[in-house]
């Protein structure tokens, strides 16, 4: 688990995974430890954020769910008070799993409640610090549409640098960011 100022970053497993793709609140919200949001997260969700089946999952899932965070608000956080109800608030995944070419490319999500919070902007932060710090990841990478500025804003505090942009198959035009360990140069847009 990492943790942060006021969340902790819970590791996504296998079988989260599953009960959140097959509709079993319960379950997803027992293997989280805490309350999932009423809407968030969903099947949708989920296939965008790993663009692999889950059947592809289950095949290599310490590969596929490498660096998959739930963040978690509330709780006994080992201060002088707890903070309320644990409620998940947000994801933050590395969308394909353990980097093969060293570039881990980040993906996040905040439930609509609890957005314009800072929440976003820290676990991205943390878990870019995170990746940098796994043997064999030089780089961490994330696309944003360049108008949704929110998203800029957090990739620019987690210390990323736009790099160039590239197509989305559908959307258009993506703005690319990049932050590299210290010891590599930027690579530029995949």
């Amino acid at each position: 688990m990492l943790r942060t100022k006021r969340l902790d970053l819970v590791p996504m497993t296998l079988e989260m995974v599953e009960a959140v793709m097959l509709g079993r609140r319960a379950d997803s919200e027992l293997f989280a430890g805490a309350r999932m949001p009423e809407r968030w997260p969903n099947p949708e969700l989920i296939e965008r954020a790993f663009p692999v089946s889950l059947e592809e999952m289950r095949l290599d899932p310490a590969a596929r769910l490498w660096g998959a965070w739930v963040l978690i608000v509330g709780g006994d956080r080992g201060g002088a008070e707890p903070q309320g109800e644990r409620r998940v608030v947000g994801s933050v995944v590395f969308r394909h799993g353990f980097p093969d070419d060293g570039v881990a490319e980040i993906a996040y999500g905040v439930e609509e409640g609890s957005q314009r919070q800072g929440y976003a902007t820290e676990a991205v932060t943390a878990c870019v610090a995170w990746a940098l710090a796994q043997e064999g990841v030089h780089a961490v990478r994330a696309a944003t549409f360049a108008w949704h500025q929110p998203s800029v804003r957090i990739l620019q505090a987690s210390g990323m640098i736009h790099v160039g942009a590239r197509e989305h198959e559908t959307m258009g035009e993506m703005a690319v960011f990049e932050r590299e360990s210290s010891s590599m140069k930027v690579r530029g847009p995949a």
